[in-house]
Protein backbone atom coordinates (compact mmCIF):
# COMPACT_ATOMS: atom_id res chain seq x y z
CA UNK A 1 0.00 0.00 0.00
CA UNK A 2 1.44 3.21 -0.94
CA UNK A 3 1.99 6.24 1.82
CA UNK A 4 -0.94 8.48 0.30
CA UNK A 5 -3.04 5.70 -0.25
CA UNK A 6 -2.49 4.77 3.84
CA UNK A 7 -2.54 8.50 4.62
CA UNK A 8 -6.21 8.76 3.02
CA UNK A 9 -7.24 5.19 5.01
CA UNK A 10 -6.10 7.14 7.91
CA UNK A 11 -8.01 10.14 7.49
CA UNK A 12 -11.32 7.79 7.10
CA UNK A 13 -10.90 5.96 10.02
CA UNK A 14 -9.90 8.61 12.26
CA UNK A 15 -12.46 10.99 10.89
CA UNK A 16 -10.59 13.74 10.42
CA UNK A 17 -12.21 16.73 7.85
CA UNK A 18 -9.32 17.84 5.26
CA UNK A 19 -9.02 20.65 2.69
CA UNK A 20 -8.50 19.69 -0.89
CA UNK A 21 -4.81 18.10 -1.47
CA UNK A 22 -2.49 21.06 -0.85
CA UNK A 23 -4.86 23.95 -0.20
CA UNK A 24 -4.01 25.86 2.64
CA UNK A 25 -6.55 26.34 5.62
CA UNK A 26 -7.70 29.72 5.82
CA UNK A 27 -7.06 30.32 9.20
CA UNK A 28 -3.06 29.63 8.62
CA UNK A 29 -3.43 32.40 6.06
CA UNK A 30 -5.38 34.99 8.02
CA UNK A 31 -3.16 34.11 11.41
CA UNK A 32 0.05 35.37 9.35
CA UNK A 33 -0.69 38.65 8.81
CA UNK A 34 0.25 41.02 10.54
CA UNK A 35 -1.43 44.17 9.78
CA UNK A 36 -4.72 45.27 8.59
CA UNK A 37 -5.84 45.70 4.62
CA UNK A 38 -5.29 49.42 3.46
CA UNK A 39 -9.06 49.32 2.38
CA UNK A 40 -11.91 50.93 3.13
CA UNK A 41 -13.33 49.74 6.32
CA UNK A 42 -15.70 46.82 5.96
CA UNK A 43 -17.32 43.94 7.85
CA UNK A 44 -17.79 40.68 5.01
CA UNK A 45 -19.55 37.31 5.90
CA UNK A 46 -20.95 36.18 9.28
CA UNK A 47 -19.88 36.44 12.59
CA UNK A 48 -17.87 33.18 12.39
CA UNK A 49 -17.55 33.14 8.78
CA UNK A 50 -15.97 36.17 7.40
CA UNK A 51 -13.27 38.76 7.40
CA UNK A 52 -12.96 42.22 8.06
CA UNK A 53 -11.49 45.28 5.51
CA UNK A 54 -9.32 48.44 6.63
CA UNK A 55 -9.41 46.74 10.55
CA UNK A 56 -8.02 49.34 12.89
CA UNK A 57 -5.97 48.22 15.43
CA UNK A 58 -6.85 49.35 19.46
CA UNK A 59 -4.21 51.00 21.06
CA UNK A 60 -2.16 49.32 23.43
CA UNK A 61 -3.13 51.55 26.37
CA UNK A 62 -5.96 54.37 25.87
CA UNK A 63 -7.62 56.83 28.61
CA UNK A 64 -9.27 54.46 30.13
CA UNK A 65 -8.55 50.71 28.80
CA UNK A 66 -5.88 48.55 28.40
CA UNK A 67 -5.14 45.54 25.67
CA UNK A 68 -4.51 42.20 26.99
CA UNK A 69 -2.62 39.54 25.71
CA UNK A 70 -0.77 41.97 22.70
CA UNK A 71 1.36 38.67 21.97
CA UNK A 72 -1.51 37.07 20.20
CA UNK A 73 -2.19 40.42 17.91
CA UNK A 74 -5.97 40.22 18.25
CA UNK A 75 -6.76 43.47 19.16
CA UNK A 76 -8.18 44.92 16.00
CA UNK A 77 -11.42 45.75 14.96
CA UNK A 78 -14.06 47.51 12.40
CA UNK A 79 -13.73 51.55 13.57
CA UNK A 80 -17.05 50.65 14.82
CA UNK A 81 -15.75 48.42 17.70
CA UNK A 82 -12.98 50.43 18.49
CA UNK A 83 -15.40 53.46 19.14
CA UNK A 84 -17.95 51.21 20.98
CA UNK A 85 -14.60 50.71 23.25
CA UNK A 86 -13.90 54.33 23.67
CA UNK A 87 -17.37 54.98 24.89
CA UNK A 88 -17.73 52.09 27.19
CA UNK A 89 -14.69 51.76 28.81
CA UNK A 90 -15.11 55.42 29.79
CA UNK A 91 -18.40 54.75 31.29
CA UNK A 92 -16.87 51.77 33.37
CA UNK A 93 -14.16 54.58 34.65
CA UNK A 94 -16.67 56.48 36.47
CA UNK A 95 -17.49 53.22 38.74
CA UNK A 96 -16.22 52.83 41.48
CA UNK A 97 -12.72 50.97 41.69
CA UNK A 98 -12.39 50.71 37.83
CA UNK A 99 -10.18 53.26 36.14
CA UNK A 100 -11.60 51.37 32.99
CA UNK A 101 -11.73 48.09 31.37
CA UNK A 102 -9.14 45.07 30.31
CA UNK A 103 -10.19 44.46 26.63
CA UNK A 104 -9.41 41.10 25.89
CA UNK A 105 -9.61 39.25 21.79
CA UNK A 106 -10.97 41.16 18.94
CA UNK A 107 -10.37 40.30 16.16
CA UNK A 108 -7.16 39.87 13.87
CA UNK A 109 -5.70 42.28 11.69
CA UNK A 110 -8.01 41.14 9.08
CA UNK A 111 -10.23 38.95 10.41
CA UNK A 112 -11.42 35.50 9.45
CA UNK A 113 -10.72 32.27 11.10
CA UNK A 114 -8.09 31.89 13.97
CA UNK A 115 -5.51 29.64 14.63
CA UNK A 116 -6.89 28.77 17.83
CA UNK A 117 -9.76 29.52 20.11
CA UNK A 118 -13.21 31.45 18.99
CA UNK A 119 -15.00 30.42 16.11
CA UNK A 120 -16.62 33.88 15.91
CA UNK A 121 -14.56 37.36 16.13
CA UNK A 122 -13.56 36.73 12.27
CA UNK A 123 -15.61 39.97 11.30
CA UNK A 124 -14.21 42.69 13.91
CA UNK A 125 -17.50 43.06 15.49
CA UNK A 126 -16.85 40.72 18.48
CA UNK A 127 -15.06 42.21 21.93
CA UNK A 128 -14.32 39.80 24.92
CA UNK A 129 -14.16 42.38 27.43
CA UNK A 130 -12.45 41.21 31.44
CA UNK A 131 -14.53 40.86 34.61
CA UNK A 132 -11.57 42.19 36.21
CA UNK A 133 -12.07 46.02 37.03
CA UNK A 134 -9.32 47.91 36.01
CA UNK A 135 -7.66 49.33 38.92
CA UNK A 136 -5.03 50.53 36.70
CA UNK A 137 -4.37 51.17 33.24
CA UNK A 138 0.32 51.09 33.41
CA UNK A 139 0.64 47.59 33.13
CA UNK A 140 3.72 46.71 31.12
CA UNK A 141 3.32 44.46 27.75
CA UNK A 142 4.80 41.70 30.40
CA UNK A 143 2.53 41.81 32.63
CA UNK A 144 -0.23 41.68 30.01
CA UNK A 145 0.24 37.80 29.33
CA UNK A 146 0.63 37.10 32.80
CA UNK A 147 -2.30 38.87 34.79
CA UNK A 148 -5.09 36.92 34.64
CA UNK A 149 -9.04 38.42 34.97
CA UNK A 150 -11.45 36.57 37.76
CA UNK A 151 -14.43 34.40 37.79
CA UNK A 152 -17.34 35.39 39.01
CA UNK A 153 -19.58 32.50 39.37
CA UNK A 154 -20.13 29.52 41.40
CA UNK A 155 -22.06 26.53 41.36
CA UNK A 156 -20.92 25.99 37.61
CA UNK A 157 -22.47 29.05 36.63
CA UNK A 158 -25.62 29.04 38.10
CA UNK A 159 -25.05 31.80 40.52
CA UNK A 160 -22.67 34.64 40.62
CA UNK A 161 -19.74 34.76 43.10
CA UNK A 162 -18.57 37.78 45.50
CA UNK A 163 -16.31 39.25 42.77
CA UNK A 164 -19.93 40.39 40.94
CA UNK A 165 -20.17 43.64 42.09
CA UNK A 166 -23.04 46.51 41.14
CA UNK A 167 -20.42 47.96 38.99
CA UNK A 168 -21.26 44.20 36.57
CA UNK A 169 -24.50 45.20 36.65
CA UNK A 170 -24.15 48.80 35.22
CA UNK A 171 -21.54 48.12 32.46
CA UNK A 172 -23.28 45.26 30.76
CA UNK A 173 -26.59 47.08 31.53
CA UNK A 174 -24.81 50.58 29.85
CA UNK A 175 -23.78 47.96 26.57
CA UNK A 176 -26.99 46.70 26.47
CA UNK A 177 -28.32 49.96 26.06
CA UNK A 178 -26.34 51.35 23.07
CA UNK A 179 -27.95 50.74 19.82
CA UNK A 180 -25.06 49.48 18.08
CA UNK A 181 -24.92 45.85 20.39
CA UNK A 182 -26.72 42.71 18.97
CA UNK A 183 -26.20 40.40 22.20
CA UNK A 184 -23.75 40.03 25.48
CA UNK A 185 -22.90 36.89 26.08
CA UNK A 186 -22.46 35.46 29.89
CA UNK A 187 -22.60 32.63 32.32
CA UNK A 188 -26.84 31.87 32.94
CA UNK A 189 -26.22 33.19 36.78
CA UNK A 190 -24.89 36.63 35.80
CA UNK A 191 -28.17 36.83 33.65
CA UNK A 192 -30.52 35.79 36.55
CA UNK A 193 -29.18 38.00 38.90
CA UNK A 194 -29.45 41.05 36.61
CA UNK A 195 -32.87 40.06 35.93
CA UNK A 196 -32.96 40.13 39.83
CA UNK A 197 -31.69 43.45 40.18
CA UNK A 198 -33.30 45.23 37.12
CA UNK A 199 -35.43 48.09 38.06
CA UNK A 200 -37.50 49.89 36.00
CA UNK A 201 -37.67 49.66 32.19
CA UNK A 202 -36.04 45.75 31.22
CA UNK A 203 -36.19 45.71 27.60
CA UNK A 204 -31.68 46.09 27.76
CA UNK A 205 -32.24 42.60 29.26
CA UNK A 206 -33.29 41.22 26.11
CA UNK A 207 -29.25 41.47 24.54
CA UNK A 208 -28.31 39.96 27.80
CA UNK A 209 -28.14 36.04 26.55
CA UNK A 210 -26.93 33.23 28.61
CA UNK A 211 -24.04 31.37 27.37
CA UNK A 212 -21.58 28.28 28.75
CA UNK A 213 -18.06 29.97 29.76
CA UNK A 214 -18.49 33.92 29.72
CA UNK A 215 -17.79 34.39 33.69
CA UNK A 216 -13.72 35.35 33.39
CA UNK A 217 -15.09 37.72 30.41
CA UNK A 218 -17.97 38.74 28.84
CA UNK A 219 -18.67 39.30 25.08
CA UNK A 220 -19.99 41.84 23.32
CA UNK A 221 -21.48 41.57 19.57
CA UNK A 222 -22.15 45.04 17.63
CA UNK A 223 -24.44 44.93 14.99
CA UNK A 224 -23.06 45.37 11.23
CA UNK A 225 -22.79 48.48 10.00
CA UNK A 226 -25.97 49.90 8.44
CA UNK A 227 -25.70 50.34 4.91
CA UNK A 228 -23.02 48.69 4.55
CA UNK A 229 -23.68 45.31 2.29
CA UNK A 230 -21.77 41.70 2.74
CA UNK A 231 -21.84 42.15 6.60
CA UNK A 232 -24.80 39.21 7.78
CA UNK A 233 -26.04 40.07 11.18
CA UNK A 234 -27.02 37.21 13.55
CA UNK A 235 -30.86 36.89 13.98
CA UNK A 236 -32.47 39.39 16.84
CA UNK A 237 -33.02 37.64 20.19
CA UNK A 238 -36.29 36.23 20.75
CA UNK A 239 -39.10 38.76 22.07
CA UNK A 240 -39.33 39.57 25.98
CA UNK A 241 -36.78 39.82 28.55
CA UNK A 242 -35.48 36.68 28.09
CA UNK A 243 -35.09 35.79 32.19
CA UNK A 244 -37.02 32.76 31.57
CA UNK A 245 -34.60 31.25 29.15
CA UNK A 246 -32.00 31.92 31.40
CA UNK A 247 -33.94 30.37 34.69
CA UNK A 248 -33.91 27.84 32.69
CA UNK A 249 -30.81 27.18 32.04
CA UNK A 250 -29.48 27.42 35.73
CA UNK A 251 -32.29 24.83 37.06
CA UNK A 252 -30.74 22.00 34.73
CA UNK A 253 -27.71 23.42 36.26
CA UNK A 254 -28.78 22.78 39.50
CA UNK A 255 -30.47 19.59 38.45
CA UNK A 256 -29.05 17.77 35.15
CA UNK A 257 -31.99 16.91 32.58
CA UNK A 258 -31.41 12.57 32.88
CA UNK A 259 -30.41 11.58 29.18
CA UNK A 260 -32.59 9.74 27.04
CA UNK A 261 -31.88 5.93 27.22
CA UNK A 262 -29.96 5.39 23.57
CA UNK A 263 -32.15 2.87 21.40
CA UNK A 264 -29.99 -0.36 21.02
CA UNK A 265 -31.85 -0.48 17.47
CA UNK A 266 -30.75 2.94 16.65
CA UNK A 267 -26.86 2.62 13.89
CA UNK A 268 -24.15 3.59 15.22
CA UNK A 269 -22.19 6.47 13.97
CA UNK A 270 -20.06 9.41 14.89
CA UNK A 271 -20.72 12.50 14.34
CA UNK A 272 -18.71 14.38 11.31
CA UNK A 273 -16.04 16.64 12.52
CA UNK A 274 -16.62 20.19 11.38
CA UNK A 275 -14.00 20.84 8.50
CA UNK A 276 -11.47 23.33 8.39
CA UNK A 277 -12.41 26.31 6.52
CA UNK A 278 -10.08 27.13 2.81
CA UNK A 279 -10.43 30.24 1.58
CA UNK A 280 -12.89 29.38 -0.74
CA UNK A 281 -15.31 28.58 1.84
CA UNK A 282 -15.33 32.17 3.28
CA UNK A 283 -17.25 35.19 0.96
CA UNK A 284 -15.80 36.40 -2.09
CA UNK A 285 -14.13 39.37 -0.69
CA UNK A 286 -12.33 38.02 1.61
CA UNK A 287 -9.55 37.16 -1.24
CA UNK A 288 -8.73 40.52 -2.12
CA UNK A 289 -9.00 41.58 1.55
CA UNK A 290 -6.52 38.40 2.56
CA UNK A 291 -4.52 39.88 -0.57
CA UNK A 292 -4.40 43.55 0.11
CA UNK A 293 -0.88 45.36 0.27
Amino acid sequence: MTFARLTCCLILLLGIAMPAAGEPLAKQQFGAKTNGSHQRPAAFGSYAKGCVAGAVQLPETGPTWQAMRLSRNRNWGHPRTIDFIDDLSAFAAKQPGWQGLYIGDISQPRGGPMISGHRSHQIGLDIDIWMLPASRLNHSASARENISSISTRRAKGAYVNDNWSRAHHRILREAAKDKRVARIFVFPGAKVQMCKDAKGNRKWLRKIRPWWGHHYHFHVRLTCPRGRRGCTNQAPPPPGDGCGDAQKWVDDILNPPKPKPADPNAPKSKPKPRREYVLADLPKQCTSVLRSD
